[in-house]
């Protein structure tokens, strides 16, 4: 085990993916409470505090597991909790709570493909944290495309199956919400065909997640 490597991978990757999942769930919140419902604010979840989202599973353990198999920081925060009964348009709220999410990543991953073309081209290669804060920013691109297009898979419990469902009444959104049933097994034969190689999940989100790429680039050719 490469103890050194494991460490500077947690430390290049741990703002960026703390800043996505927390401001991911603070986005939820905030949204739902622009709709009538405060419950994410009556339980301390309107924060940027990071202890307030915390999921040990998703904030800890799994991001540390595929740090050890050499896989990039990948993991969730604890959803923030919304009451759908307290939203006057419920299609409406819950469209937006729901899109509020992978949202807020999309601006968070711009605003980090601007500053990426920023210091890039603006700041001197002699800086003594040059390489490290390019290194920083890049990782926060690619987690929040990654963590946006990943939730807007049209699979429940993700945020975009419950977009698609704000659309959907009676027999086809109860049929829709059957879904939910298999969603575990089909991210567990997901996970089990990525650890044999055969990357499935990739082949979708890797095209998208080149997206901010291409948006890291139109900065860079902006700031040159």
């Amino acid at each position: 085990m490469d103890v050194q490597r494991i460490l500077f991978t947690i430390a290049q990757s741990a703002p960026g993916f703390l800043l996505a999942i927390v401001f991911h769930e603070w986005a939820h919140g905030y949204m739902a409470k622009r709709f009538g419902d405060t419950t994410a604010e009556r339980e301390g979840r309107l924060t940027f505090n990071p202890a307030a989202h915390v999921d040990p599973m998703g904030t800890i353990v799994f991001p540390l597991i595929g740090v050890v198999l050499g896989w990039a920081v990948i993991g969730w925060a604890r959803p923030v909790p919304v009451d759908s009964r307290n939203f006057k348009d419920h299609r409406k709220a819950m469209f937006w709570v729901s899109f509020a999410g992978p949202g807020a990543n999309l601006i968070l991953g711009t605003l980090s493909a601007f500053i990426y073309a920023f210091v890039a081209t603006q700041v001197s290669q002699g800086f003594s944290y040059y390489a490290v804060i390019l290194q920083m920013l890049s990782y926060s691109i690619f987690i929040n495309f990654l963590l946006a297009f990943f939730n807007l898979i049209p699979l429940p419990p993700l945020d975009g199956s419950k977009m698609v469902a704000s659309f959907l009444k009676g027999s086809a959104l109860r049929k829709y919400e059957e879904l939910a049933r298999y969603t575990p097994m089909i991210f567990l034969v997901i996970i089990g065909l990525s650890m044999m190689g055969v990357s499935t999940l990739g082949r979708v989100l890797g095209p998208l997640t080149q997206i901010g790429q291409s948006i890291t680039y139109y900065f860079l050719q902006l700031f040159s």
